[in-house]
């Protein structure tokens, strides 16, 4: 044991920083947990402030506003993996049949670099483009459609959260399945064109089937973090006409929690949150060492 730390040293110096960060800002915090189950006085602090149990439960289980932004959350999540997984795994098999590799690789830069922006910049760029007189609009005008209040119509709203987070992540997914794809062995599309299938049966008949596994893989892993919409966002882009279709569990407890000041109710909502997000992570993976044969530990 001695003779390993004296040798490992340097990477244990190394990890030091992430472990002291990850203590302060992820260890520490859980002792805040405490204010789910008082009335919290920030004058009286955790020690003095008077215990109620379970009643912040109580009572944010009977708001509509709380079930209405599960429900939010659960469906806006659920779209965003299937368009984001599907958009991934139709433009990685759009780049695999480029043979030019300077043109391939311009057009992974191109969908990959919204990746890099965040959320604060995009919102901006957002409300540009999809402003009633913006480039959007315009065009939809051409064929007679529109405006659409795309950020302040409640009934669209989700859906734009949906696609404009698809256009920003899927050029990442794109990187992951064009990785499984070169891992396919060249040999099986040999033999295909032996027996004569061309490029669109090799696709369907032996790209699809080899990726399989990891698109199931990386669907899995997304279920797991179904709770976590988008804060950044949906923060950065929704208003209170929206709020019955876009207002999601995080955003909710933002509003209550710190803008007004709710801490013990915000805590109860982030903790309710917290636990059942571990229930969903804890399947996926079980799903996923069961279908994909993939496992953490």
């Amino acid at each position: 044991m001695v003779k390993r730390l004296k040798k490992d040293w340097p990477y244990l110096v190394l990890l030091l920083p992430g472990v002291v960060l990850t203590f302060i800002f992820s260890y520490m915090p859980i002792y805040g947990l405490v204010m789910a189950f008082q009335d919290y006085n920030p004058g009286l602090g955790f020690g003095r402030s008077p215990w109620i149990g379970f009643e912040n439960f109580r009572f944010i289980f009977s708001q509509p506003q709380f079930v209405r932004s599960v429900y939010n959350t659960f469906y806006i999540s659920i779209f965003k993996i299937i368009f984001g997984v599907s958009a991934s795994v139709i433009f990685a098999l759009m780049l695999n049949e480029i043979r030019n590799t300077i043109i391939k690789r311009i057009f992974q830069t191109i969908v990959y670099i919204p990746n890099f922006i965040s959320w604060v910049i995009m919102a901006g760029i957002l409300y540009g483009i999809l402003a009633s007189d913006g480039i959007v609009n315009n065009f939809l005008g051409f064929f007679g459609i529109g405006p659409i209040q795309f950020l302040s119509n409640s009934s669209v709203f989700p859906w734009t959260m949906v696609w404009t987070d698809v256009w920003k992540t899927f050029g990442f997914g794109t990187v992951v399945y064009l990785a499984a794809i070169t891992s396919i062995d060249p040999g099986l599309y040999e033999s295909a064109v032996i027996d004569g299938a061309g490029r669109f049966r090799q696709t369907i008949s032996i790209t699809l089937p080899m990726m399989g596994p990891i698109i199931m893989l990386m669907t899995v892993l997304a279920l797991g973090t179904v709770l976590n919409a988008g804060f950044d966002q949906i923060y950065n882009l929704y208003s209170p006409a929206v709020y019955s279709t876009g207002d999601i569990i995080d955003t909710f407890v933002y509003r209550l929690g710190l803008q007004n000041g709710r801490f013990a109710i915000g805590t109860a909502v982030g903790m309710f949150k917290s636990v059942v997000s571990l229930v969903l992570i804890s399947l996926s993976l079980l799903v996923a060492y069961k279908v994909a044969d993939y496992k953490v530990f």
